[in-house]
């Protein structure tokens, strides 16, 4: 089979494909950012003695964790409008269907980091006088944190690259743009070819960056 690399394609792609850089990025920072800060409240609630929030926050993490991100995309673009006869945004739908997805994600990332805390510590805050959030505050998170980097890095990456399917509601991103344009040129090879290398350029900076955060750390530590 004869297969001949189109660099004028390319060339003429490269352009409309960095504009969807922009929203891809825009999505991933507000996703990630608000589903770090649920997770972390839905982390107190698996771990809270009260056995409403506990179950609540279960049943929460359980949903968004055992169903397909692409029909959480799908339900809160076609199906949540019927219910409640509100039509939002193909990129609010994204982004509320990414950001509670992440959110469930991390909140087991939080709650394995405060239960790695060993009970004495809490003991021992409550009994000089530090409330709750004193003590998540001022020992268990700042011990937690370097524990949990590598896993809400991991986190990070698979959200970045779960954006791509944004693409199946019109959201204006990387993927959705090269969809358009392999229509329009009939060369897959050339454009996706090209969209992967972009997806890696995005995400690849934010590994490198977590790794050096880890050993920045590390060398803490010692």
């Amino acid at each position: 089979m004869d297969i001949t690399w189109d660099s004028e394609v390319v060339a003429k792609s490269l352009p409309v494909l960095l504009q969807g850089v922009q929203m891809t990025v825009e999505i991933w920072a507000a996703s990630f950012a608000v589903g770090m800060i649920l997770g972390a409240l839905l982390g107190l609630g698996r771990t809270s003695n009260i056995k409403a929030v506990n179950y609540l926050s279960i049943a929460y993490v359980e949903v968004f964790r055992n169903t397909p991100v692409l029909i959480q995309l799908i339900w809160f673009y076609y199906a949540f409008p019927v219910l409640t006869n509100y039509q939002m945004s193909p990129v609010l739908a994204a982004f509320l269907g990414l950001t509670l997805n992440t959110s469930a994600y991390c909140s087991e990332i939080y709650r394995s980091g405060i239960l790695s805390i060993p009970r004495g510590q809490w003991e021992g805050a409550k009994a000089i006088g530090m409330t709750y959030t004193q003590t998540l505050k001022r020992i268990i998170y700042p011990q937690v944190f370097k524990r949990m980097l590598p896993a809400f890095t991991n986190r990070g990456i698979e959200l970045a690259k779960m954006t791509s399917l944004c693409s199946v509601l019109a959201v204006e991103e990387i993927m959705y743009k090269g969809r358009l344009l392999s229509s329009a040129y009939y060369k897959p090879l050339e454009i996706f070819t090209v969209v992967a290398i972009i997806y890696f350029c995005v995400i690849y900076p934010g590994s490198l960056f977590s790794k050096y955060l880890e050993r920045r750390y590390a060398r803490f530590d010692k």
